[in-house]
């Protein structure tokens, strides 16, 4: 990991192709509608983003975005987390507003996590929605209409359900820190005494994992049989691994990579995997590809701490949500595709 700090620092000056003494390489996005740089760890990383290939920014303007989830219909849905809203932009990249108060309606201060976070689409084409303010998760119908998927576990209110996927079994897991309490731990309103991860299968819901501070990100292996899940706690920023049982049940959990010591902004976050079981993690300063056995291969690093990202088009465009703004890039291998169609 102290590689990447070393190389990383040289992103700033670099104008032309550059070597570190480790044999990295920085490809900085030259052509004049690419931003922000590759940082290029390993050769194998070639195989997924071609040398050449650039960073481009589509849109910008906003507080925090988050939650990407590409459309049949040529849009991408996103949400900004402290605008309160969900956005779609357009084929021709336009902006439009679709929700308002997506994450309830709230009086907290500016710079809170009020707002809606991620969104995947269920068997029936229908978008379920993490919402932070009103702690749950809602199911939209084509008219964008609201209904309670989920909100409590064993009684008591979820803190703000964050990020969610399905396994190919069809049942559905997702993450649940309390980034939405104004307090987080502490806040007087949390109701369960632990950040954990749930899983909701033919009308029963389960936690999974309840021993990870900040339980973040999550994807699933190609083959389903290996959960991954981020750590976004400020002093243990990692991403675990853990073996998916035929109950639907998670065992063997190992630290996958750890970044705790890395010094640029930003924690393990929202991530997605190719289907060569490749890893594109949210993470200090960019955006993290792993090889499936753990090997830092390079860093996608669009100039603004990216939150989370989604496969796209013909899953070979991958949409970044970092801070501000909405970024792409083009790779050589495609998502998965029940992610992106």
């Amino acid at each position: 990991m102290k590689t990447t700090v070393l190389c990383a620092a040289a992103l700033a000056s670099a104008v032309t192709l550059t070597s570190c003494s480790t044999g990295a390489r920085v490809d900085p996005a030259a052509r004049p509608k690419g931003v922000g740089a590759i940082l290029r760890l390993d050769p194998a990383f070639d195989k997924l983003v071609p040398p050449g290939t650039v960073i481009e920014k589509v849109a910008g303007g906003f507080q925090f975005t988050e939650g990407p989830l590409w459309r049949p219909d040529g849009h991408l849905w996103f949400s900004d987390v402290m605008g309160n809203v969900v956005r779609s932009l357009t084929p021709a990249g336009q902006v439009q507003i679709l929700i308002e108060n997506a994450g309830g309606i709230s009086h907290a201060p500016p710079g809170s996590f009020i707002g809606p976070n991620a969104m995947v689409a269920d068997k029936d084409g229908y978008v379920l929605l993490c919402q932070h303010t009103n702690r749950r998760i809602v199911r939209l119908d084509p008219q964008l209409h609201q209904t309670v998927y989920l909100d409590k576990f064993e009684g008591k209110r979820f803190n703000s359900p964050n990020d969610l996927v399905f396994h190919s079994d069809g049942a559905l897991y997702f993450t649940d820190p309390p980034y939405g309490l104004l307090k987080q731990d502490d806040d007087p309103a949390k109701e369960l005494p632990f950040n954990g991860v749930f899983r909701y299968a033919n009308g029963k819901l389960t936690a999974v994992i309840k021993d990870l501070t900040r339980p973040n990100g999550i994807a699933f292996s190609p083959d389903g049989k290996l959960l991954y899940i981020s750590n976004s706690d400020e002093h243990r920023k990692i991403w675990m691994r853990y073996d998916v049982n035929p109950d639907g049940s998670v065992s063997n959990p190992s630290v996958f990579a750890d970044v705790t010591n890395e010094t640029e902004p930003g924690n393990p976050d929202g991530m997605k995997i190719d289907s060569a079981g490749n890893i594109y993690g949210s993470g200090p300063g960019g955006l993290w590809v792993f090889s499936p056995d753990g090997k830092h291969i390079g860093t996608i690093k669009p100039g603004e701490t990216p939150a989370n990202c989604a496969w796209a088009e013909d899953g070979k465009t991958l949409y970044i949500t970092a801070t501000t703004s909405v970024y792409r890039i083009r790779v050589a291998i495609p998502g998965e595709k029940a992610l992106y169609q």
